[in-house]
């Protein structure tokens, strides 16, 4: 029997930390080659892939201006930390048979594709994946941000934001052993209950656009898979 995904169009937002080693930093080419590999069983379901990807694991604006760096420029540093990681993901997909692109928000033109709305969908409908880098191309604007807007302008159906934790819970389920995950949940309680979904900005462009986003472990063996078949149990959606 033929399995049939949930969404034909996904946006997979990760954590530059995604791709570090047990430091915490840098890019580990054995984590790469496995989130390639988690990629390609959603990518064989015949789902069009777009991924955003953070740059925490190269660069942290916060700890330039903690220094005194502006913030402008320390963000700058970050955007570029994304092309770095967008590279390492493309390579270990391209070695599994995955045919990918990556496009920048910040002009890079020797390394990467400029990120073109309509370019973008037609690489989608190609059956590439598409690794969205340099964040939204601007300061003061987080990778959240960037998903948030890239999953609007490509028309994806969902955006999947890939953590270290499987959802949303009433507490800090490492604080309180009573916190209750949520297997769903609306825009406006999570605004009421301060929950930590995501910036608020990316949070509030997905609320007003009507965008689900849907919070899942990232490292468990079948959630991200799951969840694209439209697998409940898997993460919280929030809608």
């Amino acid at each position: 029997m033929t399995l049939q995904p949930a969404y034909k169009r996904i946006i997979l937002k990760m954590s530059g930390e995604a791709l570090a080693g047990d430091s915490g930093f840098g890019i580990d080419p054995d984590r790469a080659e496995e989130i390639a590999e988690k990629i390609k069983r959603v990518y064989d379901l015949g789902v069009q892939v777009a991924v955003v990807i953070g740059g925490g694991n190269i660069w942290r604006g916060s700890t330039g201006v903690e220094r005194g760096m502006e913030q402008s420029v320390a963000d700058q540093i970050g955007m570029i930390g994304t092309v770095m990681n967008g590279l390492a993901l493309q390579d270990a997909l391209e070695r599994i048979g995955i045919p990918s692109r990556v496009q920048t928000a910040v002009a890079m033109n020797a390394v990467a594709e400029p990120y073109i709305r309509l370019r973008a969908i037609r690489h989608l409908e190609k059956g590439r994946v598409v690794i969205l880098t340099g964040g939204t191309g601007n300061p003061y604007f987080t990778t959240d941000s960037a998903a948030a807007l890239r999953a609007m302008e490509i028309n994806a159906e969902i955006v999947i934001k890939a953590t270290k934790v499987n959802g949303v819970y009433t507490a800090d389920p490492k604080k309180d052993s009573s916190a209750v995950r949520y297997s769903s949940i609306g825009y406006e309680q999570v605004i009421m209950e301060r929950l930590n979904v995501m910036d608020m900005t990316a949070f509030t462009l997905c609320q007003e656009n009507n965008m689900p986003i849907l919070i899942l472990d990232l490292w468990s063996n079948d959630d991200l898979y799951e969840a694209v078949l439209g697998k409940f149990e898997v993460g919280t959606l929030i809608k």
